[in-house]
């Protein structure tokens, strides 16, 4: 998609605050500190319009990014960040899950795992999570500028077998610097947002 109107419209925290119609969402999820703002940000060909931040644990709420008015990315909480004391992380924790199980414009999640190593605990209970409640899933192994590319195969191996992931489930590996995976995000993107 060539990508010339992005619009933040709301952040949310809780179901009354999302925004009405019915234009299709896609979710993106990941550890604080993955790429998660990056990915967007080259999605949506913008150098810094989704906010890459130093400190991991930024983003509290459920940002809607609307897409050309045809479509919204929703930037959600990144997990897994320690300094964010445990009522925080369950309250987070409760408005992500209402978010994922109950959001009828919800089309599929794009899930971020850090390319340069196998996913953390927290990745792969999110990726089960996922796959429990049937929820349409592309993984994005992401920074895979910083790893030689002779190492891909072995690195795609390492993160399939750690998620369990069938032969079939889709992944793509992706650089911000190179713009590698954009277009094979933007296909999966589109084909579940027509």
């Amino acid at each position: 998609m060539d990508v010339h109107n992005v619009e933040l419209t709301i952040s949310a925290v809780a179901p009354k605050q999302y925004p009405s119609g019915n234009l299709p969402e896609i979710a993106l999820v990941g550890r604080s500190n993955v790429g998660k703002s990056s990915l967007t940000n080259t999605l949506i060909n913008r150098r810094s319009f989704a906010r890459t931040s130093s400190q991991p644990g930024k983003t509290q709420t459920l940002n809607f990014y609307q897409i050309e008015q045809q479509l919204y990315f929703v930037d959600v909480p990144g997990y897994g960040y320690a300094k964010v004391s445990k009522v925080e992380r369950e309250k987070w924790g409760k408005m992500i899950e209402t978010y994922l199980t109950s959001r009828d414009q919800l089309k599929g999640v794009i899930t971020l795992v850090d390319g340069r190593h196998a996913p953390t605990e927290d990745d792969i209970a999110m990726h089960e999570w996922l796959n429990y409640y049937n929820i349409d899933t592309l993984v994005v192994a992401t920074k895979m500028d910083k790893i030689a590319k002779s190492k891909w195969n072995k690195q795609e191996k390492i993160i399939r077998q750690s998620l369990e992931m069938s032969g079939t489930e889709p992944l793509v590996l992706f650089s911000a610097v190179s713009k590698t995976g954009k277009d094979a995000v933007w296909d999966w993107i589109e084909e579940r947002t027509k």
